[in-house]
């Protein structure tokens, strides 16, 4: 089993059961999947902003915890900018 960091767009497919998701699944099948606390923050972000009840807030809230968060440091930080330099 190998890290897979997944982006927002994919980690909103699956939370929502959107038909969108399914060539992916496959991919992240077997894998420890990951997101980052960007990631999070827009998922969330998304949520407050359409006014989610407590229950439909607190299930996104069980849906991230399956995952793990990569936490934020300077050198993180510092290798995305490089990243996206590089792109």
């Amino acid at each position: 089993m190998s890290l897979l960091l997944i982006d927002t767009d994919i980690a909103s497919f699956i939370f929502k059961g959107s038909d969108y998701a399914d060539p992916y699944l496959p991919l992240l099948s077997s894998q420890e999947l990951a997101l980052s606390f960007m990631t999070v923050a827009e998922l969330l972000q998304w949520a407050i902003l359409r006014q989610w009840g407590d229950h439909r807030l607190e299930q996104l809230e069980q849906y991230l915890s399956n995952y793990l968060i990569i936490p934020v440091d300077q050198t993180l930080c510092r290798q995305w900018a490089q990243v996206r330099v590089e792109r």
